[in-house]
């Protein structure tokens, strides 16, 4: 295979994931705004950082600060072009990659981009509305998983397909740190400290929740939602598909059907031996948003090993 369709297909995975949890990230402060009384303060600047965004976000409105509305954070991650990481740039992005390699995959997975594509031009600003914004959420979210359903069904177990899925987990073991750092960023802020356990509760119910992951959890788990159990949760269960330990063992499973690269397997393993050693009581004692960040580096560096080693020959 030529390692531009490989970057392409492993690109294309990347994009359609990010896009999915994208939304979901969204999903997380909306379903507390929802959840929250009047009286507790929201903040939605914290998940504009959590995506690597801040920079380009402080550019473009200049005069929010910290103090920037649902409105304009959450048009900056769905629909501003001008945001590399925001939904639309997404699912523009995949479907560009598609035009160029549609043979190599099947009719239905275009016609799935398309499909996607136009559902955000046509109520992209109907979603923007709070009346409106998990609907639209819930429908971007059922779109992409579409279309990982028919590249899982429909498209042969080969090289490229090896590409799809080493792009699929990598891009959803770092959108599941964004989440959970997006969660326990100091969203929400109670006026009574005696409440603060309490909200917290509700914040890693809110991330359970964006990542369909709260009827897994009382299956898995079997106790109220802590930070602590919530953490392991998604961090280090071997059996749910958006934990980090899951994705990144589907990463290692990959590695066997394609050429061997020394750097390739030192990169995944370092960030593997992180998740397996991590304390969730220690990270859930203090803000785990340091922890998300190593864990992210780790993944870039993964990355870097992967493009150098399968992508510029």
């Amino acid at each position: 295979m030529l390692s531009r369709v490989a970057d392409n297909l492993y690109w294309f995975s990347r994009y359609v994931r990010r896009a999915e949890n994208t939304a979901r990230l969204v999903g997380v402060g909306s379903l507390l705004q929802l959840d929250l009384p009047r009286s507790v303060r929201f903040a939605w600047r914290p998940m504009v950082d959590t995506v690597g965004a801040g920079d380009a976000f402080a550019e473009l409105f200049p005069s929010t600060g910290d103090d920037a509305s649902d409105a304009e954070v959450v048009r900056f991650l769905l629909l501003d072009e001008r945001n590399a990481s925001s939904l639309r740039s997404s699912v523009d992005n995949a479907r560009e990659i598609l035009r160029g390699i549609r043979d190599t995959l099947p009719q239905e997975v275009w016609e799935a981009i398309n499909d996607l594509y136009l559902y955000i031009e046509a109520n992209g600003e109907r979603g923007m509305s709070r009346r409106y914004r998990m609907e639209f959420i819930a429908r971007i979210a059922d779109g992409c998983l579409k279309v990982s359903g028919l590249l899982t069904a429909n498209v042969s177990r080969d090289i490229g397909f090896q590409f799809l899925r080493l792009g699929t987990a990598i891009e959803q073991a770092d959108m599941t740190t964004r989440i959970i750092d997006a969660g326990a960023s100091g969203l929400v802020t109670p006026r009574n400290e005696d409440d603060r356990e309490a909200f917290q509760n509700m914040q890693w119910m809110a991330v359970l929740r964006s990542l369909a992951a709260y009827q897994m959890y009382r299956r898995h788990v079997r106790q109220r939602v802590t930070a602590e159990h919530a953490l392991r949760f998604l961090l280090q269960n071997s059996e749910f598909p958006r934990s980090v330990q899951f994705c990144l063992a589907r990463a290692h499973s990959v590695l066997p059907a394609m050429p061997a690269r020394p750097g390739v397997d030192r990169g995944l393993n370092r960030v593997v031996g992180l998740i397996r050693n991590a304390d969730p009581v220690s990270l859930a004692a203090k803000n785990p948003a340091e922890f998300m960040d190593e864990i992210q580096v780790h993944l870039g560096t993964f990355h870097a090993a992967l493009a150098e080693g399968y992508f510029r020959g």
